[in-house]
């Protein structure tokens, strides 16, 4: 890690995107083929970098980088981490990683003077139950509604839509952290393929699709973000789409546990 996040925190904003489920391999073809341009332009040197999450479904994963395990490098390490809780005899706890004396990134980082927001795509931040109202409390505030759920096409734009809202009505010395978890590549996505219907079901051609559509609407985010942010956007896990006959997460095979990742400043 060459980055030093003590000259980040507290002078720039912090914007997390997890594209829920985008699998590695789908990401870098498309943005190797053209195929994504609002994150190619944006991605250094125009490509993913090639990560390990820590979790292979979205509360494992989420609640591992919540604490500040972000996807690893997938080298070998060890791999000094931009954010770390103050613990012990830490491996990854490098000079230039932001430490926060707190069990959760959230947490650590409202102490900082930040207001955290939250606005949620999966059902593990719907608030619909305690388990989907766990990720949501460690924020100071939180949106869900069914309409940014994994069921409705334009749930990335309704998501947006509140991003701008909250940016509105925010102070413009207070600093924001936003974790935005994106839903659309999540199942169901096969109505992001033109021509196909219920009985063609999710594919890897679907799921490339609904990765072209989030490329679509991400300017229009980036957009309304504050300067400088700084900007994780990475996937919390892959998913299988028959390999080796398996098909979904939560489970330990390549495609699931290979993720992309950036990093990168809007200035």
């Amino acid at each position: 890690m060459s980055r030093d996040m003590h000259g980040i925190v507290g002078s720039h904003d912090l914007l997390l995107i997890t594209l829920d489920t985008l699998r590695y391999d789908v990401a870098a073809e498309l943005a190797a083929a053209g195929q994504t341009p609002t994150l190619r332009a944006l991605l250094p040197g125009g490509r993913w970098e090639r990560r390990h999450t820590p979790g292979s479904f979205t509360y494992a994963a989420h609640t591992a980088m919540l604490a500040g395990f972000l996807p690893t490098p997938a080298g070998p390490g060890p791999h000094p981490r931009l954010f770390a809780a103050a613990f012990p005899g830490s491996a990854t706890t490098a000079p230039a990683t932001w430490t926060f004396d707190a069990p959760d990134l959230p947490s650590g980082l409202a102490a900082a003077g930040y207001h955290t927001v939250c606005v949620g795509g999966v059902g593990f931040f719907n608030k619909l139950s305690p388990l989907g109202s766990t990720l949501p409390a460690l924020f100071a505030e939180s949106h869900w509604e069914p309409r940014f759920g994994v069921t409705d096409p334009d749930s990335l734009t309704h998501q947006i839509d509140r991003v701008g809202e909250v940016i509105a009505r925010l102070p413009v010395r207070r600093r924001l952290f936003l974790l935005l978890n994106v839903a659309a590549l999540h199942q169901p996505n096969w109505f992001y393929l033109a021509g196909a219907t219920p009985a063609h079901g999710d594919t890897r051609d679907s799921h490339a699709a609904a990765l072209r559509h989030i490329d679509g609407q991400l300017g229009r985010l980036f957009a309304l973000m504050r300067r400088p942010c700084f900007v994780i956007v990475c996937s919390d896990h892959g998913s299988a789409y028959g390999e080796d006959g398996h098909t979904g997460h939560r489970l330990g095979h390549e495609v699931v546990w290979t993720v992309p990742y950036s990093e990168f400043v809007l200035s």
